[in-house]
């Protein structure tokens, strides 16, 4: 492992740099205490201007020189999902700290492999699920902890919108783990199992474009105490994209863009009130100020996204493509 950077200033890599990449970059040289250092992509056209655009020092053609680069602290990684293991790995055997874009891999044993390497050569490598470390998502997790409005009975959560089906997308690709579970159904997963746990068991049902990908998911989380999670991912319809905690006394819903910065609506005793929780950057910036501060501290695990709760949100993600019957 790299010894922990003793200077303020943390040099960063983005690996991978569509668009993205470029929402992490705008709210990446907001931060005092990091640098856009350096950047790679399979074309070096693109690299150069990506570099130009936000002042980067570095632009590498090949995702291998920016591992080499000894000056890079850190690396973000927004590659398409398929490449997301071998993108890491390569990062963490020259001892490069790894933020990697969600879904952390394809499937339970890829990310059993990232963290084992990660432990192995003692480095950083943490899941870059970005809506964990927003303020109003952190807000309602204290309420829901703290049991302000009693227990949850229900949550409602979805994320969907239109696109016209375009097979050279990375969004719809198959090969590329397109489709609407792994790109958008994670964010649904995640505010389940990050409130309520893992489910007792789960049902599933999904409809699928032509080449095989999920153009839709409805899943249904059951627990134990009799709750429910009623939750929905959708690339042919738009949706409302909210999540809603129906709770013993009260109900806090997470507006419009749940997974971004959004307002947070709380009914409780007939009165509603509505908090506002957008910030001037993308929102991005939140888990790199976490980040950096693991860094800067040498640790080698967050303690929020932390490995475990990785693994639990990747079982979902099979569990739920084995009831499907969605293999890639």
């Amino acid at each position: 492992m790299k010894k922990p950077t003793t200077s303020k200033t943390i040099n960063w890599g983005i690996i991978g740099l569509g668009n993205i990449a470029n929402k992490f970059a705008q709210d990446l040289i907001t931060i005092p205490d990091a640098k856009l250092y350096a950047v790679a992509s399979r074309s070096q056209e693109k690299a150069d201007g990506f570099a130009s655009k936000y002042n980067a020092t570095k632009a590498y053609s090949s995702y291998e020189d920016l591992a080499k680069d000894p000056n890079v602290d850190a690396v973000y990684i927004a590659t398409p999902h398929v490449l997301h293991k071998e993108n890491t790995l390569l990062c963490l055997e020259h001892g490069i700290a790894v933020l990697c874009e969600k879904p952390f891999a394809m499937d339970a044993e890829e990310v059993n492999q990232m963290i084992a390497k990660a432990k192995e050569n003692n480095v950083l490598l943490m899941e870059a699920l970005w809506t964990y470390f927003l303020p109003h998502y952190q807000f309602i997790l204290k309420a829901l902890n703290n049991k302000t409005y009693g227990e949850i009975k229900k949550l409602e959560a979805d994320f969907g919108f239109f696109r016209e089906f375009d097979n050279n997308s990375r969004l719809f690709k198959k090969s590329l783990g397109g489709g609407s579970l792994l790109d958008i159904g994670i964010y649904p997963i995640f505010a389940a199992l990050s409130t309520m746990g893992v489910p007792n068991d789960i049902d599933a049902s999904a409809t699928f474009f032509d080449n095989g990908a999920d153009a839709s998911c409805n899943m249904t989380f059951n627990y134990k105490n009799g709750a429910t999670a009623l939750l929905k991912s959708s690339l042919i319809e738009d949706l409302a994209t909210e999540a809603i905690f129906y709770c013993e006394k009260g109900t806090i819903k997470l507006n419009g863009g749940f997974f971004m910065p959004t307002t947070v609506s709380i009914t409780s005793n007939g009165k509603e009130e509505t908090l506002d929780f957008t910030v001037e950057t993308n929102g991005y910036k939140y888990e790199t100020l976490h980040f950096n501060a693991l860094i800067l501290q040498g640790k080698t695990e967050s303690d929020i996204m932390t490995f475990e709760f990785s693994k639990q949100l990747i079982r979902l993600l099979d569990e739920v493509r084995n009831i499907i019957n969605l293999h890639y």
